[in-house]
């Protein structure tokens, strides 16, 4: 085989998924920057946080997808706790429930977030994409996409230190879902990092499994993109909810 052709070591392809979050991961997007910096607005966290709900709410929808494809028993047991954490094990428990209570704390009305009327077009369109991408695609590459969560610890680490430094309308309360999810995604990146190399068998599933890392890392990006369009450049599209719009907003509800 020629030296293009040749299977990656697991060492070699692991260090390949790396430079994909060092290269592509949106800690590097001007919007995560702003944010963590306490350059954002209240509107713009605002925007932020009910734009990233979307995303938070279909994950399950998505892992639930992936567990469906899934044929080993230990495999299915080890990925549907990624759906127990973001639902939970009961009512008022799990990640969801922690989002809502950060878009609680910023004035929104539960019903409208759920809604998820007031939306980015391009929030859902990515988030829509993720979930059919490992709908569609082998299983091993919708295993693969998600190994941002090799990146997140370190993200979520930056975002809780700067976004208490800088925001007095946030506390260690309302951004509760990020003190839990640093094991949690360490522990699914270990196991999808595994299941990854484990199972892509040929060099060109090992290439399908960083192209689904970098798909992954541009559906983030894109959501990032998006908001800083409609809300640092002030190009809000038809539909979206704007600053000011209180209708939306708790004290309204």
């Amino acid at each position: 085989m020629s030296g293009e052709e040749a299977l990656l070591s697991a060492e070699e392809l692991e260090a390949r998924l790396r430079q994909v979050g060092a290269e592509r991961y949106h800690n590097l997007h001007r919007f995560h920057r702003r944010l963590h910096s306490g350059g954002c607005t209240y509107e713009e966290v605002q925007a932020w946080a009910l734009n990233r709900y979307y995303y938070q709410s279909m994950i399950p929808i998505k892992d639930a997808t992936v567990l469906t494809r899934l044929t080993s028993s230990e495999d299915r047991r080890q990925w549907r706790k990624r759906i127990e954490d973001h639902d939970g094990l009961r009512e008022g428990d799990g990640g969801i429930e922690r989002w809502l209570k950060l878009t609680d704390s910023l004035g929104f009305s539960r019903d409208y977030v759920i809604s998820t009327e007031g939306i980015l077009p391009a929030t859902r369109f990515a988030v829509d994409a993720y979930v059919e991408f490992c709908r569609a695609r082998s299983v091993v590459e919708a295993v693969a996409s998600s190994l941002t969560e090799l990146f997140s610890p370190n993200i979520i680490g930056e975002r809780v230190a700067g976004m208490l430094a800088h925001y007095n309308f946030v506390s260690r309360e309302t951004l509760a879902y990020f003190s839990q999810r640093p094991p949690q995604a360490q522990r699914d990146a270990e196991f999808a990092l595994a299941y990854s190399i484990g199972h892509a068998r040929t060099r060109a599933e090992q290439d399908l499994v960083i192209k689904a890392l970098e798909f992954k890392c541009a559906v983030l990006w894109s959501q990032l993109d998006a908001l800083w369009g409609a809300y640092v450049e002030h190009e809000i599209p038809p539909g979206a909810w704007r600053p000011g719009q209180t209708a939306a907003q708790g004290a309204a509800a």
